[in-house]
């Protein structure tokens, strides 16, 4: 239930690139969040590629079709469940590289930007109703390494004690 948006000028990404980046980018996230690579995973994750006109986009002040720039902007969507600060900065190294290799760049240019951002427990639906982590645990729990399932029920129980 993982939503990954990548915002681009229009033309910026080929389709090869986007094929590439469609499981790359969804690996980049599910390795941290679930333990490993579980490809089976992968269907819980959306990538979305959004693509504006020059001209719908600044950068410093200035429309892009007039101070043409490598912009990016991409928003990781997870919902909540024990991402410590190493995780998250894992998530953003991940997406950057995945995106550079995409674009046969030996480093991410400034103008990317990564943004993650967790959904608080109890404020994530599909299915017809409010989904949690711990329902994904259960429908899941082959993906999950046993301590990280572990880690992620701790870290629920917390928050919800709160």
């Amino acid at each position: 239930m993982t939503f990954i948006h990548v915002l681009t000028p229009q033309g910026r990404l080929t389709g090869q690139q986007r094929r590439m980046l469609a499981k790359t980018l969804t690996d980049a996230v599910l390795v941290p969040e679930v333990g490993r690579l579980v490809p089976q995973a992968r269907r819980g994750y959306q990538v979305h590629f959004l693509e504006r006109p020059l001209d719908m986009i600044a950068h410093g002040g200035e429309l892009l079709s007039d101070q043409p720039s490598d912009v990016m902007v991409v928003d990781v969507v997870v919902m909540d469940c024990c991402w410590t600060r190493e995780d998250r900065a894992t998530v953003i190294r991940n997406v950057l590289r995945s995106l550079a290799d995409a674009c046969e760049l030996k480093e991410p240019p400034p103008g990317w930007w990564v943004n993650f951002r967790i959904v608080e427990e109890g404020c994530w639906g599909s299915r017809g109703g409010v989904l949690s982590f711990l329902d994904i645990l259960k429908e899941g729990a082959a993906a999950f390494p046993p301590e990280r399932a572990a880690a992620i029920r701790t870290a629920l129980a917390i928050k919800n004690d709160r």
